[in-house]
């Protein structure tokens, strides 16, 4: 099956969402659909459509994983609270096979964790070989949060940059491909969210009151995201930048930048190491 996207993309989603020297975080449009010239209903069929690629995509990474291939895929979701992360799991990593995926959402460090490197928990999460990682949240949250919230001191987080990209140079070189992907939602969209998650029973567990107090440092967060973005996008490890006050538009952008990735590794489906023949004849006389 071909894996091609039948999707009106105008310009290939890995050029239209790639940060440049001119992305600029106060002025991005988060109700945008850079590159995608369809609406929600056409997005959303092909979510399922293109969902499917995914999955054979991640089905061969998989199976070659299991007989030694060290190759891996790693999502990195980094975004303010509400801009879907938890979505983006739920319907684009849905569509593929879950024993091939290795997840881990990053919360405030342990006690345990604290007496670390900030890389520590990140290094006992990254996916083996044959696995899709993703990371709801990431190492960027300790030039982020830790940052904004002055966790720790200046000279601490400036030179975590140099840091996360020594790492992330050494993971690729690997085989781990990343996959980072920065999500901007509204802050009038962020608070109808937060609005829904008070008012409906099946999402006050997703409030958190502290949300509120983050919105009032968005231009201290916009900030620290510019620099995250200017200092952390290399070749070997891009960022994409993707506006999610539309979910539909941010789940088939992020499915497209896989498939991209995948095809890139250039997959196939491993060989037998046994005899098809032979076994066909020993199955029919089991």
């Amino acid at each position: 099956m071909g894996t091609k996207s039948e999707a009106p993309w105008h310009t290939p989603v890995v050029e239209s969402l790639r940060a440049g020297p001119g992305t600029r975080v106060s002025e991005l449009d988060t109700n945008g659909t850079p590159g995608f010239e369809g609406d929600k209903a056409l997005a959303e069929r092909l979510l399922v459509e293109r969902g499917a690629a995914l999955s054979d995509l991640q089905g061969k990474l998989f199976a070659n994983g299991r007989i030694g291939d060290p190759r891996s895929v790693l999502l990195i979701l980094q975004g303010m609270d509400t801009a879907g992360k938890g979505g983006m799991v739920r319907h684009v990593i849905g569509h593929v096979d879950p024993q091939g995926v290795d997840h881990t959402a990053f919360g405030v460090p342990t006690a345990e964790e604290k007496r670390h490197h900030f890389l520590w928990r990140i290094v006992k999460a990254l996916p083996r070989g044959g696995q899709l990682g993703v990371f709801d949240r990431s190492h960027y949250e300790d030039v982020l949060v830790a940052r904004v919230r002055s966790l720790v001191p200046e000279n601490v987080w400036r030179r975590r940059y140099d840091e996360i990209n020594q790492f992330e140079s050494e993971i690729t070189a690997t085989g781990t491909t990343l996959v980072k992907v920065a999500m901007f939602v509204s802050l009038d969209e962020q608070k109808k969210r937060l609005s829904e998650r008070l008012e409906r029973r099946d999402k006050y567990w997703k409030y958190d009151p502290s949300d509120v107090s983050e919105r009032a440092l968005w231009p201290q967060y916009q900030e620290a995201y510019q620099d995250m973005l200017d200092k952390t996008n290399t070749e070997n490890a891009p960022w994409y930048v993707i506006p999610c006050d539309r979910k539909w538009y941010s789940r088939i952008a992020v499915t497209e930048l896989l498939i991209d990735v995948f095809e890139r590794l250039d997959l196939d489906w491993p060989d037998p190491t046994f005899d098809i023949e032979v076994e066909k004849r020993r199955l029919a006389k089991a």
